[in-house]
């Protein structure tokens, strides 16, 4: 019997410990690992650290139970088999962008499905997540549709004073 309770003692830390990891990432995402290497994972792992997420591996009734009392939704259809864990601090594009382009190169991973900010995500949801640019590029891509616009605006002003200008701007003598 004491045997027993320590095991259950154990199951209880681990889930805790899962529980904390669920809590401070605003995305869990799921995938099938079914035939990585040791090797290939240990790279998928690597590289997702340098995108600022973590990929782990737990039992998934362990999860099931971190998951729900973290009060997230109901993702248990998709933790069955061999599943690995992705969570981080923010970029989910990143991390979903990783796992994309280890899935493409080693035709061995598959998006389960996820979790984002509370919502529950689905396999194709998470690859187009992952085939968005990066942040940066997104970025620059708003701050050029401001900066047009607002040239535009300029431009509009700029004709409508030569307009009441009578279309004369003031030009200095050239210097001789």
């Amino acid at each position: 019997m004491s045997t027993e309770k320590k095991v259950n003692a154990d199951k209880g830390i681990i889930i805790e410990n899962l529980l904390a990891k669920v809590n401070a990432s605003p995305f869990v995402l799921v995938i099938d690992y079914t035939g990585v290497t040791v090797p290939e994972f240990t790279t998928l792992r690597a590289d997702l650290a340098a995108a600022g997420a973590s990929c782990m591996v737990a039992k998934n009734t362990f999860m099931t139970k971190a998951i729900k009392d973290a009060g997230l939704p109901d993702i248990s259809a998709c933790l069955k088999g061999q599943t690995a864990y992705i969570m981080g601090d923010s970029d989910v594009c990143a991390a979903a962008k990783v796992v994309n382009g280890f899935a493409k190169k080693s035709k061995k991973a598959a998006w389960k499905g996820g979790i984002l900010d509370g919502a529950e995500l689905s396999p194709d949801k998470i690859k187009a997540l992952g085939d968005l640019p990066s942040r940066e590029i997104l970025l620059a891509t708003l701050l050029g549709t401001i900066n047009g616009a607002g040239a535009a605006l300029a431009r509009v002003i700029q004709a409508y004073v030569d307009k009441e200008n009578g279309g004369a701007t003031e030009e200095t003598p050239a210097a001789e």
